[in-house]
């Protein structure tokens, strides 16, 4: 239970903005698991998509990254932390979601619909992944759920809608600790 308090501490204290965005990184992970509620999608993508960017909350100063063009690996860094403590179907769709962005910007009409912050990270992370690099993704086992996280990740950078709180999303944590 220690690790869920660490959580909603570090959701309620965090007011650091999302990199390039206009609302905070906790709100935009809320965000991302509403849609996933809304899509109907299973818990265990919900709670991947609302811990997606926790290594933001670990990593030094990522505004100071991007503007050094440095990636600081929040994807590895949140899913090392968390794998001590979540089931590998809640981690593995974390690790995978920057590549996951990399595989779907291959289309250009998905990468048109990538704000600005996202296309600089892109950059940063890599850039769009070449024909082997997407096959070997695709062979992932939990690459559907990283796909469908990268597409609520897009998509929760909304300010001034109607948002739940960490404390909604605490049971859903608890349920999926190892």
């Amino acid at each position: 239970m220690q690790i869920v308090d660490e959580i909603v501490f570090n959701f309620k204290n965090n007011k650091s903005l999302y990199i390039g965005e206009d609302l905070t990184i906790a709100d935009h992970m809320i965000q991302s698991a509403m849609l996933a509620e809304k899509a109907k999608c299973s818990d265990n993508l919900i709670c991947s998509c609302l811990l997606h960017d926790y290594g933001h909350f670990i990593v030094k100063d990522p505004d100071e990254l991007v503007s050094n063009d440095e990636d600081g690996e929040h994807e590895l860094v949140g899913y090392k932390f968390l794998k001590k403590y979540f089931k590998k179907e809640i981690v593995d769709p974390i690790k995978y979601h920057v590549l996951a962005k990399r595989y779907l910007a291959r289309e250009k009409s998905y990468y048109n619909k990538l704000s600005e912050a996202s296309k600089i990270s892109l950059n940063l992370q890599g850039g769009v992944l070449n024909d082997k690099e997407s096959k070997d993704f695709e062979d992932k086992i939990y690459f559907k759920n990283s796909i469908l996280l990268r597409k609520f990740d897009e998509a929760s950078k909304k300010v001034g809608i109607k948002m739940k709180s960490i404390n909604d999303y605490k049971e859903l944590i608890l349920s999926k600790l190892i």
